[in-house]
């Protein structure tokens, strides 16, 4: 971890972070996740830190060693019926909702806070200063980029596997070339222009 973050005190934390805020096409993807003092696993960082194949490594153990672990999600149309930001808090309240113990403090990457029945404090860089919340954003990247990659079976030619669904050149000329998939947020600026344009064409 890098700067030094002072625990509340709490018999049990969980961690919450988000992946998939930005790209344009597929789910946002939120994890919580409960440790276990007892069972310290090494090389927690911020996800995008870390090699493919370290995440790969980290999510097998934290899956196996943690106390619980949950998956949240909000899928694009709901990210188009509430927005980014309400969609990513509605996702982060199912991640805490499914952990099969209850934290007394939740920890959540980030400036602000889901609603939640229990206390809950917003860490800025959290993913780099607390254990909970790098395991948390290490599941949640692992989990979506592997959605991405199923994804780009189904739609080879917009290359979901290589940009994860992130507005690159490649993914906006390939969205201008091929218009958008059911699976494209279509409240996101470039997506809606695709449409627009393939409307204007027809």
């Amino acid at each position: 971890m890098t700067e030094l973050f002072v625990y509340p005190q709490a018999n049990l934390i969980a961690g919450v972070d988000e992946v998939g805020r930005g790209p344009l096409v597929g789910a946002v993807v939120t994890a919580a996740v409960i440790l276990d003092p007892s069972r310290p696993i090494i090389g927690l960082a911020d996800s995008k830190k870390l090699s493919e194949k370290r995440r790969e490594y980290l999510y097998a153990e934290i899956k196996e060693k943690a106390l619980a672990w949950s998956l949240g999600r909000a899928e694009p149309e709901e990210i188009d019926r509430l927005n980014i930001l309400h969609a990513t808090m509605l996702a982060m309240q199912r991640a805490v909702a499914g952990l099969a113990i209850v934290p007394d403090m939740v920890l959540i990457d980030g400036n602000r806070c889901p609603q939640l029945p229990m206390a809950a404090q917003a860490v800025v860089k959290g993913d780099s200063r607390v254990a909970e919340i790098s395991a948390a954003s290490i599941l949640a990247k692992v989990t979506r980029d592997r959605e991405m990659v199923e994804l780009d079976l189904a739609f080879p030619e917009y290359g979901f596997a290589q940009h994860k669904g992130y507005p690159t050149a490649v993914h906006l000329a390939q969205l201008a070339r091929f218009g958008a998939t059911v699976h494209h947020r279509r409240s996101f600026a470039p997506v809606r222009r695709a449409l627009d344009a393939a409307l204007l064409s027809n």
